[in-house]
């Protein structure tokens, strides 16, 4: 990945940043090459909630994310398109999200790569896997 990538980091990329693993090393190394930095609001939605579950701190993980990335919010467009993208591989892969309908959709949109760990992105062209 050189610095002309914009990535848009994932849900299961920041969780793994945040429990300093090796693919949350590899997670820094790639933002800090980035050219673009971009986590959709429901990624950062979503890593409040796991981290308020773990009973760790969601404030500290809210201002990491905002501090480290472009906060991108859907529009409507985005919204319609996320759906339809969320229909299509929703039949094939029972367990993509619609938040991940979001994020991939982001990066279509932005031109950029997902990363991310989470197995429901495997043979997405525009993932980019940790590991």
């Amino acid at each position: 990945m050189t610095h002309t990538t914009s990535i848009v980091v994932d849900s299961w990329a920041w969780l793994e940043l945040f429990g300093g693993s090796e693919k949350g090393k590899e997670v820094e190394g790639r933002m800090s090459s980035a050219r673009s930095v971009f986590t959709t609001a429901l990624t950062l939605a979503e890593v409040v909630s796991v981290t308020a579950r773990r009973k760790q701190p969601a404030e500290k993980a809210y201002e990491v994310i905002q501090s480290n990335s472009r906060i991108v919010a859907p529009t409507a467009e985005d919204s319609f398109l996320a759906g339809k993208l969320h229909a299509e591989i929703k039949s094939t892969r029972r367990n993509f999200s619609l938040a991940d309908s979001f994020v991939l959709q982001a990066a279509r949109k932005l031109d950029a790569k997902v990363i991310t760990a989470d197995p429901d992105f495997k043979g997405i062209e525009e993932a980019d896997f940790l590991g």
